[in-house]
């Protein structure tokens, strides 16, 4: 990856002294860009040393978001068409055009709630006490919410049924 975006000269201001060109983990790679040419150099060139070492690029996972963008011109490898797209996800977060993190949050708070809400057995049983309730919302869900929230990971819920003790 160093090869590829290693010129300098199309990096963002991240801090006064710290500049990026990509952020990566793993297999995954977000290339970042002031300009369109910009960004259509680095995509080539990733894609051209990536195939230099006998890998490539999947043109149908591979999209382009574009913040406050004044060229509307598609991103291409090798005459291949990039995907604009408004939002997507990366490393469990919402990335969206308008640069902020509402919609992550507001999702990640639709999965809370939407969880939270399948225990509703137990918080509406006669027959558990308040402070047992509390208890097991203190030991066990604000725990496993407060965890889930932090690192992105909520999936929409099962169909699963909890029984109250």
């Amino acid at each position: 990856m160093r090869t590829s975006t290693s010129e300098g000269k199309h990096r963002i201001q991240w801090t006064a002294q710290n500049q990026l060109d990509d952020l990566d983990f793993e297999d995954d790679l977000a290339l970042l860009s002031h300009t369109h040419e910009q960004m259509q150099t680095k995509t080539a060139s990733v894609a051209a040393v990536s195939a230099s070492v006998g890998l490539s690029i999947h043109k149908g996972k591979t999209k382009v978001l574009k913040f406050k963008a004044e060229n509307n011109n598609p991103i291409t490898i090798d005459g291949e068409t990039l995907e604009d797209v408004e939002s997507f996800k990366y490393l469990g977060s919402i990335i969206d055009e308008q640069g902020g993190s509402d919609a992550d949050v507001n999702a990640r708070i639709g999965k809370a709630r939407t969880e939270f809400l399948q225990l509703k057995n137990i918080w509406n049983s006669k027959q558990l006490s308040t402070n047992i309730k509390m208890r097991i919302f203190n030991t066990n869900v604000k725990q496993f919410y407060y965890t889930k929230l932090k690192l992105g990971e909520l999936q929409q819920p099962q169909s699963r049924k909890y029984k109250y003790l």
